[in-house]
Formats: C-alpha cells, sequence, structure tokens
C-alpha cells in the first residue's frame, strides 16, 4: 500500500476561544485535518495543530519524500521526513505538519491489519480512559455557571485555565479558583493551568510558588504551564519547591527537546501534543522517556475529535496513563465524528476499538467547517 497523495481541510467557522491575549474568533484556523490517501483507495485520517496555509506550504515540501511510501510503515516514514527537513527548521510547521501524517498512518495500519491503534502500540492497559474537561477561566461567577453545566454533563474531572488568571491580581486569581471548586465539588479532579505560554506572560518563579501554595489549599491535581516555556531553571525549581505537582510540555516537540527538560526534573506531569510533537510515534517514545525519569505522562488535547481519538489510543498503550484532556465546547470534537462522543456512568470514554483510530469523520460537517473542502474523494 502506498501513499497517492494527501489533502488537508483546515476547519473555521466554529473555532473556540484560548483565552489568548491576541483571541482567536470564529473563522481563525488553528486546527487542519489531513487525510493521506493510498494506491488502494483506503484513507487514513490525521490532525494538525497549524493553520491550513501553514500545514499546505509544509506538505509541498514534504511531498517528494512521501509520495509513493509505504503507507504501512509509520515510524519509519516519518523519522524519514524529519530527517531530511532538518534545514527547513525542526520543531515548527515541518514538525506539526509531520504529526498529522504519522497519525494517519497508524490509521491506516490498524485498519490494514483490523486493529486498533492501541493494541498495536503493545498492548492495551485498559479499555476506557477518563476526560478531564477543558475550558477558559472567567469571572467567578460566570465560571461557576459553566463549571456547573460541565459536571451536569457527567464530568469527573475539570481544568480550568487561561484567561484572567495570573493578569490581574492575586485575590482575582484564588477568587476563580475558590469558584471553581464550589463548583465542582469536594471529589471532582481540578486542575488549573496558568496559561504562561502567552504573549508577554508578566509573572515569573516568586509569584509561581505563592500560587502554587494557594493552588494546594484548594485541593488541585497540578500546577499547569506556571512559568513562560524557555524557563527551564525556574520549572526546576519551582518542581522541587512548589506544593502540589507542576505539569507542562505542550509547546515542546519530538523527544529530543523534552529529554533535557525531563532530565533536569522539570515536570511532575509532561504534557505532549500528538498533534505538534510528531505524531503518535513520537508521542510515544516521550511517553517511554517520561516513565524511565518517573514523570507522569498524560496527553495534551486542545485540538480535535482525530487528536482526541489518538490520545486515547495513546492512553490505553501506557500503564499509568489515566487522563486525557477533552476540550468542552467546540464542534471540531463532539461534531465532525460521526456518533459523537458518550460519557459512560463512571464519566470514563471508551477507547475506540475498531480498526485504526476507530473513528469515522462525517463528510459533510467536515466540509461545512472546511469552507466546502472535502477530505475523502466523492
Amino acid at each position: 500500500m502506498k501513499i497517492r497523495h494527501i489533502r488537508a481541510v483546515g476547519l473555521r467557522g466554529a473555532t473556540p476561544e484560548g483565552g489568548w491575549s491576541n483571541e482567536l474568533r470564529p473563522d481563525t484556523c488553528v486546527h487542519t485535518l489531513v487525510a493521506v490517501h493510498t494506491d488502494e483507495g483506503t484513507v487514513g485520517i490525521g490532525s494538525v495543530f497549524t493553520s491550513e496555509e501553514l500545514v499546505r506550504g509544509a506538505l509541498a515540501v514534504l511531498e517528494p519524500l512521501y509520495r509513493g511510501e509505504n503507507a504501512l510503515e509509520p515510524e519509519r516514514v516519518g523519522e524519514t521526513l524529519h530527517q531530511h527537513t532538518f534545514w527547513q527548521g525542526r520543531g515548527g510547521t515541518i514538525t506539526h505538519a509531520i504529526s498529522g501524517i504519522d497519525i494517519a498512518l497508524w490509521d491506516l495500519l490498524g485498519q490494514a491489519t483490523g486493529q486498533p491503534v492501541g493494541r498495536l502500540l503493545g498492548g492495551r492497559y485498559r479499555e476506557r480512559v477518563l476526560p478531564y474537561a477543558s475550558l477558559l477561566m472567567d469571572e467567578p461567577d460566570r465560571l461557576r455557571d459553566r463549571l456547573l453545566a460541565v459536571r451536569e454533563q457527567g464530568f469527573r474531572a475539570v481544568k480550568i485555565g487561561w484567561g484572567p488568571f495570573g493578569r490581574r491580581s492575586d485575590v482575582l486569581d484564588e477568587a476563580i479558583v475558590r469558584a471553581a471548586r464550589d463548583a465542582v465539588g469536594p471529589d471532582c479532579r481540578l486542575m488549573v493551568d496558568a496559561g504562561a505560554s502567552d504573549a508577554f506572560w508578566p509573572q515569573g518563579y516568586k509569584w509561581a510558588l505563592r500560587t502554587a501554595g494557594m493552588l494546594a489549599g484548594y485541593g488541585v491535581e497540578w500546577f499547569e504551564e506556571p512559568l513562560p516555556p524557555d524557563a527551564l531553571d525556574d520549572y526546576v525549581a519551582l518542581r522541587r519547591d512548589a506544593p502540589l505537582p507542576i505539569a507542562g510540555g505542550e509547546t515542546l516537540t519530538r523527544r529530543q527537546s523534552f529529554r533535557p527538560w525531563l532530565q533536569a526534573g522539570a515536570f511532575d506531569v509532561v504534557q505532549p501534543d500528538v498533534t505538534k510533537v510528531g505524531g503518535i510515534s513520537e508521542e510515544r517514545r516521550i511517553g517511554w522517556l517520561a516513565g524511565e525519569h518517573g514523570v507522569r505522562f498524560v496527553p495534551h488535547g486542545w485540538n480535535t475529535a482525530v487528536g482526541l481519538a489518538a490520545d486515547l489510543h495513546l492512553a490505553s498503550a501506557f500503564p499509568n496513563a489515566d487522563l486525557v484532556e477533552y476540550l468542552t465546547g467546540s464542534p471540531y470534537v463532539d461534531e465532525i465524528v460521526a456518533g459523537g462522543w458518550t460519557l459512560d456512568s463512571d464519566g470514563m470514554l471508551q477507547v475506540p476499538d475498531g480498526p485504526g483510530l476507530g473513528i469515522t469523520l462525517d463528510p459533510d460537517t467536515v466540509a461545512r467547517y472546511g469552507d466546502g473542502q472535502r477530505l475523502f474523494d466523492p
């Protein structure tokens, strides 16, 4: 089975806010789906956390390398693409685009073998994974209402992040966290994401350490991205001194970027994003590396239904990966996959058990959010 061509469709029209200082608009494209078409007619799907224009540019660069390649060898093909494009810039658009291709190739391998991706990764430790609802922070009263709605949907773990946190006052920060804990109750797992990878983040180590103490008092499970993404030494110090676990890593790509952070002891929880780091092949290696350093692996999932499916399979293949991120209120998660997603009575998501990623995209819905473009042949 050979790769014939790769099609890309950017999603627009319902892009959720990111809480960024340069805020996303509904028509902003930050998620792009890709479809790897083969000479046998089989198609694999992937997702890229990058705008459509950049993905198309990357595919043009990569096309001479992937055309005609064996579609059933995701790790070899992905590594070949990485090795031959270092001069185009490691870790940016090219790496993000390879992520989508790699996800799609694992989907194809699963379809060809009749096995779910999680089993191809070495075996499934679980058939269900607990999703945590991921939503933006807001003023305390509005946030409380949104969290009550999320709990009503059946979520038993929640992460709040970005927005005004860390940008106005310590008093507001604590009011937000207090409102969140009151809304979700004492038995709900609660995480907090400062979003310090946002542009011109104003806070540093002392704020992060002080805030970590406040969060620990509310039973917060981890403090995510409390420092700018290049502050390695401060992360190491914060992890040593903070009274709760420190999480991060969503801005890093490929295992080579993660290694010094893990070796230095910067994280208690590492969060690679499968749609950025190099795909399933690379994220699996990062997960192994994390395990070797005693760091908890939890996939970062602010992306699409395709990314969520990949995260579920990855979580199923690691003995201690018990959570996945679920971006709430996004049609790109909830609507583009046929049948949608359903929480069971325990608030868990079933790991898809069909071949490959085990999901089917709704072509009409993808076209609606893709400016009429289609991933699949008519």
